[in-house]
């Protein structure tokens, strides 16, 4: 009994740190695009790695004694932190060469992709259940986003390209959860992404006056490496297949921030997905509770 508590408490507390991290992730992406409204989305790509490495280590750096922090999985780290940034650059050429429904009505599709990797490449079991709440989380987005049926164009090869980076990377940070100190994959992936981005800021570096747009890029640091972290926590503590339909809290709080900064009021329809969110949610945290009995 008491073996079967704490896993149900450990995949409990995984998915508040998900929803949790998809709140940040929400702040995160209305940050960059009041930044992004000035500011090259290179450079602002740059500046949120800056600013959430520098974070990361102000947490992590005291914890080791003021040294870098070691790890047992260097290339793994490096992996992940091409991934992380990857999935950032093809996220921003997206939103500049297509419609933002379309964007991200196919990005929208990564848990369902994670949750396939983690049952056939992983060997992690999956109910029936549980493939039910995933295909209901993305059918719900799919009725808030309601993208057009436009046409393929190769600008859709971007957030393609985007999602297939994306669950590349929650897989690998599945992977890691277990063998490496969260905050030590932080700090890896932060610094390694920012010297990524290094090579392409200077080319597209602009003048910043206004200390709002500083504030935005530190919001878009801090919201990242909280987010990040967190996840990152939640992998440790639960399964992918677990996770995977929560990740769809994000459309809701970025529909909430959308309403509480721009004043765009959701309609009907999305209203309703947003109760299937919800409601796919919470039956999946009563399947996890009634799985770890």
């Amino acid at each position: 009994m008491t073996a079967s508590a704490n896993r149900r408490r450990s995949a409990l507390s995984g998915i508040a740190l998900t929803v949790g991290a998809c709140a940040c992730f929400a702040l995160l992406d209305m940050s960059t695009k009041l930044v992004g409204a000035t500011v090259p989305l290179f450079m602002a790509l740059w500046l949120r790695y800056l600013f959430q490495s520098l974070l990361t280590s102000a947490w992590v750096l005291p914890r080791t004694g003021w040294r870098w922090p070691r790890t047992r999985h260097p290339r793994f780290q490096m992996l992940r932190a091409a991934l992380f940034a990857g999935t950032s650059l093809f996220g921003f050429l997206s939103i500049r060469f297509m419609p933002l429904p379309e964007f991200t009505a196919i990005v929208a599709a990564t848990p369902l992709c994670v949750t396939l990797v983690a049952a056939l490449w992983l060997r992690q079991p999956v109910s029936p259940l549980r493939w039910v709440l995933v295909a209901t989380g993305l059918a719900s987005v799919m009725l808030i986003l309601r993208p057009g049926g436009g046409a393929f164009t190769w600008a859709m090869l971007l957030p393609l390209a985007m999602l297939a980076l994306a669950t590349g990377y929650q897989i690998l940070s599945s992977l890691m959860a277990g063998q490496e100190d969260p905050a030590t994959t932080q700090f890896y992936t932060g610094w390694i992404a920012t010297a990524l981005t290094s090579l392409g800021a200077p080319f597209v570096w602009t003048h910043i006056a206004s200390p709002w747009v500083w504030l935005g890029t530190f919001v878009m640091g801090l919201s990242s490496a909280l987010g990040h972290l967190m996840l990152l926590r939640a992998y440790a503590r639960t399964t992918p297949a677990t996770i995977a339909p929560f990740l769809y809290t994000q459309i809701g709080f970025a529909m909430l921030a959308g309403w509480a900064v721009y004043g765009h009021m959701p309609d009907g329809w999305s209203l309703v997905g947003m109760g299937l969110i919800a409601a796919s949610g919470a039956a999946s945290a009563w399947l996890t509770v009634r799985e770890t009995r």
